[in-house]
């Protein structure tokens, strides 16, 4: 006799699908059908096919991809470096480890808004720490607008959202490392291994696969930081620190074109799609060598 199918852990699943067809599918199928159209404010509605994406692909927008890139290749590589540091730092057997831990987590927990105007006050010319500690040191005769300039308000970004993303980035790598079991330590201080062989041969072997993990999901919510750059600079000055995320709030939000900042939006989640597939290719390539 056939067994029957029990259809109530599908209703389970009734809820949740629902949301999620709300939530993400409707609001992705009406940004995909806007990219085809030139809506605005204009009552009048039309179809255009890829003309958008024809627009924003021969008006400067590559210029704003490669900026994108750039930034995050930047924020990411340093948020990994800084961070991997951080978790061996803290790893280590030292007095008051677990003050340092404490210590690490103010920038992950502070409001993004407040550790922004914190940052914008620390880059201010005038009366700024850090144009000050540069005169007091005799770097500079005068006071430095970092956010007046296209390099220096992109690099002054790069350093806010490192800032946001170190603290995540060490505690993961850290979880990672505490797994790790110290008899491999052990054997190999006793065959005279040193410290950083021991890190080398040991600890980034081991951590691979969590730090892979971390980079491109450090890459994911970097490509679509929003709030660091918005609060610092608003894209400026002279769109030296528009991206890809910038770009499209100010042609959808501030110029009301949401036909073209839903194309902008369609290729964003092309190149997310991206992300998200290269993220499943390189689990799956290190699940099958162990």
């Amino acid at each position: 006799m056939k067994k029957s199918i029990d259809p109530f852990p599908y209703m389970l699943l009734v809820p949740a699908l629902f949301v999620t067809l709300l939530v993400v599918a409707w609001p992705l199928a009406e940004t995909v059908r806007l990219s085809f159209t030139d809506t605005t404010l204009k009552p009048q509605v039309n179809y255009i096919g890829f003309a958008n994406y024809e627009k924003i692909l021969s008006r400067g927008f590559p210029e704003v991809i490669g900026r994108t890139f750039l930034w995050m290749t930047l924020a990411v590589t340093l948020k990994l470096l800084i961070g991997l540091l951080g978790a061996i730092l803290l790893n280590a057997a030292v007095p008051g480890r677990t003050l340092f831990r404490i210590l690490t987590m103010p920038p992950w927990i502070i409001p993004v808004a407040i550790g922004m105007f914190i940052w914008g006050w620390m880059y201010n010319g005038q009366f700024g720490m850090i144009s000050g500690l540069i005169q007091r040191i005799g770097l500079s005769d005068g006071p430095i607008e970092f956010l007046a300039a296209k390099d220096t308000a992109f690099l002054a970004t790069v350093i806010s959202d490192v800032w946001i993303g170190v603290p995540m980035v060490a505690v993961y790598l850290l979880a990672s490392m505490q797994s790790i079991s110290n008899e491999m330590y052990e054997a190999a201080w006793v065959d005279g291994a040193g410290r950083l062989y021991r890190i080398r041969r040991i600890t980034v072997p081991l951590i691979m696969k969590p730090l892979i993990t971390i980079g491109i999901l450090s890459a994911i919510w970097t490509f679509n930081a929003f709030d660091a750059i918005w609060i610092l600079t608003e894209g400026g000055p002279r769109s030296g620190t528009t991206t890809m995320i910038i770009d499209t709030y100010k042609t959808a939000i501030d110029r009301f074109r949401y036909g073209e900042g839903a194309a902008r939006a369609v290729l964003i989640v092309l190149i997310m799609m991206g992300f998200s597939t290269a993220y499943y290719l390189v689990l799956r390539k290190l699940g099958n060598r162990r």
